[in-house]
């Protein structure tokens, strides 16, 4: 790449031989861990706020039980099925990278085999999840499954497959709204493209760390293409037009001025994330994509929450 000998590559954590070490072989849960892990079960964290937003307000803050639970499922679901079909589809890529060469498929701590049972055992759960909810969730669900596993084959072809890995995720929203209604409500469609930009961008930011790698494979990103330098400025312009999206779902939704403030806190946290990293110093990457971004939609799920129902608390007294 050119001038890249002037950018300072700092390992990311990421890249820490002594974290890679630290990974558990086996850890507490069993091969069950092993799993999650591969997966990063943790980043469920990044999705599903966003669709117990919708699932909110859709409700009028009353989605029941049942609901909440069969929408926690099918999330569950959906992205454990995305992320192992992208790990059994990645696994020959990943072994050669050294950020990612101790991943449970490339280490040889998950078989193949073991990769596709879980595979369907997830991909099952959101589909009877689906069908538990309701009918339109139900017939709507191969299209999901389309998107979400589509992104793992993306990078092969376009440089794009930022926004594919947002629309993987943003379609969140709109199922959840779909979950409660049985229909595709217009405040969903705005928070879900809110949700596809910001994710886009913070996928952005993430992949600078795979900039050699990612030209040595043939993949396609934006930072490869474009350079850091351009590929942040993308990555700003995707969270400044996130976040109008989320203050416009506000507003849509008619959820006042307590969500407001979620959103304005959510816009100062996405500038942050952006001072992290710079050009020439990926060293950060880790705290603006997972930290950051996990205070983020935690938070606007509080916010949401609050706005919507703090008011009918009041109304009852």
């Amino acid at each position: 790449m050119k001038g890249s000998n002037t950018i300072t590559r700092r390992r990311p954590l990421l890249y820490s031989s002594s974290m890679q070490a630290a990974s558990p072989q086996h850890p507490p849960l069993g091969k069950v861990g092993v799993l999650l892990e591969m997966i990063k079960f943790q980043h469920t964290v990044f999705a599903m706020p966003f669709a117990l937003m919708s699932m909110l307000v859709a409700s009028h803050g009353r989605p029941g039980w049942g609901t909440l639970g069969w929408i926690v499922l099918a999330m569950i679901g959906a992205r454990s099925s995305a992320m192992t079909f992208n790990r059994i589809v990645d696994r020959a890529i990943d072994a050669r990278n050294p950020r990612t060469s101790a991943r449970a498929l490339p280490a040889g701590t998950v078989s193949v085999v073991e990769a596709w049972v879980f595979l369907l055992v997830m991909t099952a759960l959101f589909v009877v999840a689906a069908w538990r909810l309701n009918s339109l969730a139900l017939e709507l669900s191969p299209l999901a499954l389309a998107v979400i596993w589509g992104y793992s084959l993306s990078k092969r072809f376009t440089k794009w497959s930022h926004a594919l890995l947002g629309l993987a995720l943003g379609v969140a929203p709109v199922g959840a709204w779909v979950a409660v209604t049985s229909a595709i409500g217009f405040p969903s469609v705005v928070l879900s493209a809110s949700v596809v930009l910001w994710v886009a961008g913070f996928d952005v930011i993430y992949s600078l760390q795979d900039i050699e790698h990612d030209k040595s494979e043939g993949l396609h990103s934006i930072p490869s293409r474009w350079g850091p330098a351009k590929a942040l400025m993308a990555s700003r312009v995707m969270h400044l037009l996130s976040a109008g999206l989320l203050f416009a779902f506000g507003i849509v939704a008619g959820l006042g001025p307590i969500y407001a403030v979620g959103a304005a806190l959510s816009t100062i946290l996405l500038a942050y994330e952006h001072s992290l990293v710079s050009a020439r110093d990926f060293t950060n990457v880790n705290a603006a994509f997972f930290t950051v971004n996990g205070i983020l939609s935690i938070g606007m799920l509080a916010f949401t929450a609050a706005a919507v129902n703090l008011p009918l608390l009041m109304a009852q007294r």
